[in-house]
């Protein structure tokens, strides 16, 4: 087989090597076309080196075409993974502290919340210009493969607006399976889920074990379990109020909703820091921030360590290589896809971007209706829905008030802030935020003068309830194998063993 793959981002280590990897397991795709593109040669040049190593040293004939040209890049691909994140860390940065001095305390910032709507205008903006370029360039039955977040107001935006067919695509459901699994210590292939719901909003409304079903008797297993009774405290409570449990982690669901992260007094009783992805303030910027400056420093090893084997056993769980597998080669495959609802989840809008079991083999990806989900968690749902149907269309248009409604309405900045902090935040945050936000130019202006103006709401520097300090690279350096994994790896939270407070 001969087709082009084309990565859009690839100067993400954490996603590129091993989608690759997961690719060129395939034994019939040992002959097909792999560009790489990034904005950031230095990035660009590090990734392409180590992963042309793993090629050659895999036995294939494969050259890697690297490229900051995106038009050449995507040049007759019939597939297109993006990983991108616009703004880098320098944008995320901003995402977690101007919310804080408002008192809004985020752990990740990249999906909903403040952080996440204007992640969102960021990308959409970006987004819509590669569906642009790949309509001009690429194959006429390409398929966009979004990993990038905030995945759910992305993959609208391309779908309604960039003219381009796109499957969102997330680990967190293969993760909370293994967690459901081990609750009734169980194999994860012993257990069979139906998940639900949007992304990072996912609930499992159906668990069974050799036909008998386990749901009923989450709560009980996640109460006893010894290590996610304590870190998973948020997931567990929602199990017990809304009968079903959610596929993100304890530090991004408790930033989803109003009640857990609200009043800064509560927060530590509601998390763990154990591992940053149980809720520490800004724990995905420190572990993205440590990630970066040691895949920085440390290159020159990582190209002399073992390099990845492209053989089953390794392969990962990411959904994007057995996609085009089904695709390409017929063989079925079954996981959960981030598409276009058109009726899939009964109780949720037809146009929001949905996240349920989907189906792939060479007739195309199917996905099997739904029904509805349960009265309560379509309502948590739906909530989110109504922000990121505003943050897309605001996204879009350049509109502001539009934006300011999206944060009125999110869950926990609306439990957090009154109308007028909400208002000068997001002016704060489209200033600092200028250069990745052509769409809002005069906006922007506006919000510049209002800020020199004077007379501003009063705020604090808060660092936040559960802060921690970024390690440095001589810390990193005293546990070689974790700084490696946590640079190396897409799921920054899959390995959640106690760390060094």
């Amino acid at each position: 087989m001969s087709f082009k793959v084309a990565f859009i981002g690839a100067g993400s280590i954490g996603f590129t090597r091993g989608l690759l990897r997961d690719l060129l397991t395939v034994p019939e795709f040992n002959n097909i076309e792999i560009a790489f593109c990034d904005i950031s040669q230095h990035n660009l040049d590090m990734v392409t080196e180590l992963c042309q190593r793993d090629i050659r040293e895999n036995g294939l004939n494969i050259q890697i075409q690297p490229t900051t040209d995106r038009k050449e890049a995507l040049k007759d691909a019939k597939y297109v993974l993006c990983t991108i994140r616009v703004g880098g860390l320098e944008a995320f940065a901003t995402d977690v502290d101007i919310p804080l001095k408002y008192g809004v305390d985020q752990c990740v910032g990249d999906t909903l919340c403040a952080g996440g709507i204007m992640y969102g205008q960021r990308g959409i903006a970006e987004m819509l210009d590669i569906c642009k370029d790949i309509r001009e360039q690429s194959a006429p039955d390409v398929l966009l493969l979004n990993y990038s977040n905030p995945m759910a107001m992305l993959t609208w935006a391309c779908n309604k607006y960039g003219g381009v067919r796109t499957i969102g695509l997330c680990h967190g459901v293969q993760h909370g399976h293994h967690q459901i699994a081990e609750a009734f210590s169980l194999k994860k292939s012993e257990v069979d889920i139906i998940c639900a719901g949007i992304n990072h909003q996912t609930w499992y409304i159906q668990a069974s074990h050799e036909g008998k079903d386990l749901t009923g008797d989450l709560l009980e297993a996640f109460e006893k379990h010894p290590e996610y009774s304590r870190t998973e405290k948020v997931r567990i409570d929602m199990l017990r109020r809304f009968g079903y449990y959610s596929t993100e982690s304890n530090g991004h669901l408790s930033e989803y909703v109003p009640w857990y992260r609200k009043r800064p007094e509560e927060i530590n009783e509601w998390i763990d820091l154990g591992n940053w992805i149980n809720g520490e303030t800004g724990g995905y910027l420190r572990v993205c921030t440590e990630g970066r400056n040691w895949f920085e420093t440390d290159f020159p090893n990582w190209m002399k360590d073992e390099p990845m084997q492209f053989i089953s056993e390794k392969r990962g769980e990411e959904h994007g290589s057995y996609i085009i597998e089904g695709l390409e080669t017929g063989r079925v495959y079954r996981g959960h896809f981030n598409t276009v609802n058109h009726g899939v989840i009964s109780n949720l809008p037809d146009d929001a971007i949905i996240e349920a079991p989907g189906y792939v083999d060479r007739n195309g990806i199917s996905m099997p209706h739904v029904g509805d989900l349960p009265l309560g968690p379509a309502a948590v749902c739906n909530v989110s829905i109504s922000v990121q149907r505003l943050a897309v269309e605001a996204a879009v248009n350049g509109d502001d008030k539009l934006l300011r409604q999206a944060f009125m309405m999110d869950p926990l900045v609306g439990a957090v802030c009154n109308p007028k902090e909400i208002w000068q935040m997001v002016d704060e945050m489209l200033v600092a935020q200028a250069q990745w936000l052509p769409q809002y130019g005069d906006a922007i202006t506006a919000a510049e003068a209002r800020l020199a103006a004077g007379d501003l709401i009063p705020t604090k520097e808060y660092e936040g309830a559960a802060r921690l300090k970024v390690k440095t690279v001589e810390e990193m350096r005293q546990d070689r194998d974790a700084a490696n994994k946590n640079a190396g790896e897409s799921d920054k939270g899959k390995d959640r063993e106690k760390v060094q407070q």
